[in-house]
């Protein structure tokens, strides 16, 4: 190869790291309701969102005064399967229990 196409494709190279981004990044929120029990909500914060004991209620407990709790920030990707673990551990036990994701 010559000398000119080498420079050439490693500078094309360069050039595609440059220009990769950083993947968007969004907030997963459990959302407060009158009928999920408090003890489901730190369930759900150590299982899903690996927490601790003390994290999980305080979670929660924003979740109950504030109406919404933030439960972490992850990739699209990893938020997406959160919130669909989170609405399929709570229809198991048929609580209304609602979580979202929103960009950062």
């Amino acid at each position: 190869m010559t000398e000119h196409k080498l420079k050439s494709k490693e500078h094309a190279a360069e050039k595609e790291r440059q220009q990769t981004k950083e993947p968007s990044l969004y907030r997963v929120l459990l959302l407060n309701d009158d009928y999920t029990s408090m003890d489901f909500v730190i369930h759900v914060l150590e299982r899903v969102f690996h927490k601790s004991a003390a994290e999980a209620t305080r979670i929660m407990l924003n979740v109950h005064k504030k109406g919404a709790g933030i439960c972490g920030v992850y990739t699209r990707e990893v938020a997406e399967t959160k919130v669909v673990t989170v609405h399929e551990m709570a229809a198991r036990k048929k609580y209304p229990l609602r979580c979202a994701m929103e960009r950062e």
